[in-house]
């Protein structure tokens, strides 16, 4: 009875020795330099872990404001109006799967372009020769995914690889920094003439339906 006892323990002492992570998972407020450093649900934003505006958690601001649900039902959070057209806004964006349904818009991000400012990311305008993005704000994810690659599909079957360079803002518009543009939709791949034409589209259509996942 006793070796069988000192048996069991010593079993148990190895499936806890395996189970231990080799590396820490941080919660919020976390130190973080991945996507994959935050427990849960969380993301990476700004070296800490906190809230994903994706899925619409709030384990990190412990509060639960109307808004999306857990299961990516992303909500408008208000409205606004200019040149005649009053839009939604939102803070958040369908969830990101390995092939996200999006709408692809054109971009010109060069100075003086309908862009308006800078890129968010790097605070610089960027060539239309650049294969570079814009995402809408809740795929933007406070910059988190700034300086990273996403591979859009378009439906005739070409692909392409472009860098995200700035925010698709669907929260504010209308104003000089937003080029008197109102505020995007939350399922927005803006993207420069580069992409368009990598992926053989017509530049003339303005919008056209497409998928992305992280490259």
């Amino acid at each position: 009875m006793a070796k069988f006892a000192i048996l069991s323990f010593l079993i148990s002492l190895n499936i806890l020795s395996f189970s231990s992570p080799g590396s820490a998972i941080s919660s919020c407020n976390g130190p973080c330099k991945t996507l994959n450093d935050c427990d849960g649900q969380l993301i990476c934003i700004g070296g800490k872990c906190n809230d994903d505006p994706d899925v619409g958690t709030h384990k990190c601001s412990g509060s639960s404001p109307s808004g999306p649900s857990p299961s990516g039902n992303c909500r408008p959070t208000g409205s606004m109006t200019c040149k005649g057209v009053t839009k939604p806004t939102y803070t958040c964006s369908p969830p990101v799967t390995s092939s996200t349904a999006a709408i692809l818009t054109l971009n010109n991000f060069e100075e003086g372009g309908d862009g308006g400012a800078a890129s968010e990311c790097d605070g610089q305008f960027h060539k239309n020769s650049e294969r570079v993005v814009a995402l809408s704000t809740g795929w933007y994810a406070g910059g988190s995914r700034c300086g990273k690659m996403i591979r859009i599909r378009a439906s005739n079957g070409r692909t392409v690889t472009a860098k995200v360079v700035d925010e698709c803002d669907s929260r504010n518009g209308c104003d000089k920094e937003h080029a008197g543009q109102p505020p995007c939709d939350n399922n927005i791949v803006d993207g420069s003439s580069a992409v368009w034409r990598a992926l053989g589209l017509n530049e003339d259509d303005g919008r056209v339906p497409v998928t992305w996942s992280m490259a």
